[in-house]
């Protein structure tokens, strides 16, 4: 037996919690973001939906539900950083989706220390082994949703993240979103090589 939803009859803020409960687990793009007008000041917000939009060019989006600093700030300056979330910033990460005033710096706020960026304005997080700083390819309007997606320009990771020059899961040790309250961690991994066909039908 299953229980049967259909958005068209619920209130569209259950349908968005049943949505989050069963697309799991998402990664989190920790977006840095600057204001265009002066007085500047950095903005850093969570986003869990988050992924990989193109290879070549390497592009990778992130929706902002609603409208937020984060989108005002990209639409503005056409940049962002996506610094990856790891487990031991977890309240930190969690209290950046606090909804501060406008115009107020979160890394400020919440106390996280900041380092500039190579190829854009928007500083990195310092604690965040990578950081991806992202020039504005375009946006795309759903309902009440904007997905942003950004080209990445420039890619830097922490070398104790890397293993043979390849960043290491154990060690990345990124967090994700699950439904309600609930974060995931990398407890578990397993790993399990794709099967070429070639050596499917030889069996």
């Amino acid at each position: 037996m299953r229980t049967e939803f259909d958005p068209r009859g619920m209130d569209p803020q259950a349908f968005y919690k049943l949505l989050t409960a069963v697309v799991v687990p998402r990664p989190i793009a920790w977006v840095s973001t600057v204001s265009a007008a002066y007085p500047f000041s950095a903005n850093l917000a969570p986003h869990s939906f988050f992924t990989v939009a193109c290879t070549e060019p390497p592009i990778v989006q992130f929706t902002s539900v609603g409208r937020k600093d984060s989108l005002n700030n990209v639409e503005a300056t056409g940049e962002f950083v996506v610094n990856l979330a790891p487990e031991r910033l977890f309240e930190q990460i969690n209290a950046t989706a606090t909804d501060f005033p406008h115009g107020v710096d979160e890394f400020e706020a919440v106390g996280i220390e900041r380092e500039p960026s190579l190829r854009v304005k928007p500083p990195r997080v310092a604690g965040s082994p990578v950081a991806l700083e992202c020039r504005l390819h375009s946006t795309l309007c759903l309902g009440n949703s904007t997905v942003v997606f950004g080209r990445v320009l420039h890619a830097a990771v922490d070398e104790d993240a890397l293993v043979d020059g390849h960043p290491e899961i154990r060690r990345l040790r990124p967090l994700s979103r699950l439904g309600k309250n609930e974060w995931g961690t990398t407890e578990g991994v397993r790993e399990l090589a794709r099967i070429p066909y070639q050596d499917w039908v030889q069996g």
